[in-house]
């Protein structure tokens, strides 16, 4: 028995020690501390608030997020991709004009989230504004709305770009005459397959369909070369389901949400239920950006932009058919993207008008969203995504 008091009081000290240490949880890390994680990297359109690319450091485990700080200047990369292998990041460059747009490559240090320029090509048309690697990681695909056409470029081992190995222009209208006088490529999607490429052309009222040729990295049109949605419903984002057998395209200038299956034999979309993004009680002035399907819960997630929220809708598996759970506030205005990390767990909303992205915690259980306190200050952000830890760093 300890009966001296000055040992006593050391004791306890020395436990207090022990339980501070291994106890409380770490929030936060050094950002440069080599340690394992997802860097999530932001991108943005170029102002007195924001000179480009912007990353965090992601502990899954936690939900605690490190600020990396600005990683790479660029004009207006207002959408990102990462490379499946961590080592690469696509950045598409929304610029106008006649010179048009451009999409750049960059490496991505690991140990610090920095990123170092490999090269750029032309986008082929004017507004690149998504960007979409093929399944096995060997091309990117890209959609410019101003232009109305969508392009593909293969990637050399280094994770440079390539000169473009196909050019599509698209041609038509639609019945909006501010917004579809002419063609509007806004979003790339290639199926599970990898066989076939979806393109929603807002200006066209269409989800177009190319066959892929992931040897020569060509497109050609499907047969039939696409599906409609209603007149002056405007689609702008797409996402499959898990298993690639259904599709989702949230439109932009209706407020709606248009289910199709799909089938991997002969990529052929056929419409099953279309859907308001909306509570029935909202009057206001809204368009549509996101939509995500949860990685492995049966949850889909679209964003309205006026009404500022996030809408989730249980999915069937079976059917495709959606039901309706709850409209979230993105807590912020004009959320253009969010985004779910890999293991299902965080929701990134970036509202774009309110300068934040605020971090949502998804129930594993119902998919719903609880909001962590986490906003993240970001001059207009336009994009979230997340790159994995190369293998072996």
């Amino acid at each position: 028995m300890v009966s001296n008091p000055d040992m006593k009081t050391a004791l306890l000290i020395v436990c207090l020690l022990v339980l501070v240490t291994f106890v409380v949880p770490r929030t936060h890390a050094r950002a440069d501390d080599g340690s394992q994680g997802l860097l999530v990297y932001v991108g943005t359109y170029t102002n007195a608030k924001s000179k480009g690319i912007y990353a965090y450091r992601l502990d899954s485990k936690t939900g605690a997020l490190t600020s990396v700080g600005l990683v790479a200047e660029a004009a207006n990369p207002s959408f990102l991709v990462a490379h499946p292998s961590g080592k690469f990041l696509y950045s598409a460059n929304e610029t106008g004009g006649q010179a048009g747009g451009g999409v750049s490559a960059y490496a991505i240090d690991a140990k610090s989230g920095s990123l170092s320029l490999l090269n750029q090509q032309p986008s082929g048309g004017s507004g690149p504004c998504h960007l979409a690697l093929d399944r096995d990681g060997r091309y990117l695909f890209v959609a410019n709305y101003n232009g109305g056409s969508i392009s593909a470029f293969p990637l050399e081992n280094d994770g440079r770009l390539g000169a473009s190995s196909a050019f599509v222009q698209h041609i038509g209208s639609s019945v909006n005459p501010g917004r579809q006088k002419g063609p509007h490529a806004h979003g790339v999607y290639p199926d599970l397959t990898n066989r076939y490429l979806v393109v929603a052309d807002l200006g066209l009222d269409r989800l177009l369909v190319y066959k892929f040729d992931k040897e020569k990295g060509t497109l050609t049109p499907n047969d039939p070369p696409f599906a409609s949605v209603k007149p002056g419903a405007g689609p702008r984002h797409f996402a499959f389901s898990a298993d690639g057998r259904h599709g989702f395209v949230i439109n932009e200038l209706n407020s709606t949400l248009t289910g199709f299956t799909f089938d991997q034999a002969t990529g052929v979309l056929k419409e099953l239920q279309t859907v308001s993004t909306l509570p029935a009680d909202w009057t206001g002035n809204n368009s549509t950006a996101e939509v995500a399907v949860h990685p492995s819960l049966p949850v889909l997630y679209g964003s309205n932009r006026g009404h500022d929220s996030i809408h989730v809708w249980k999915l069937d598996p079976k059917t495709g058919q959606l039901t309706s759970l709850a409209v979230q506030s993105t807590q912020g205005k004009t959320p253009r993207n969010f985004a779910i990390d890999p293991s299902g767990q965080y929701l990134f909303a970036a509202n774009q008008q309110s300068d934040s992205i605020v971090v949502f915690k998804i129930d594993n259980k119902t998919g719903m969203l609880q909001p962590t306190g986490t906003v993240l200050e970001v001059g207009a952000p336009v994009c979230v995504t997340f790159a994995p830890a190369p293998a072996g760093s």
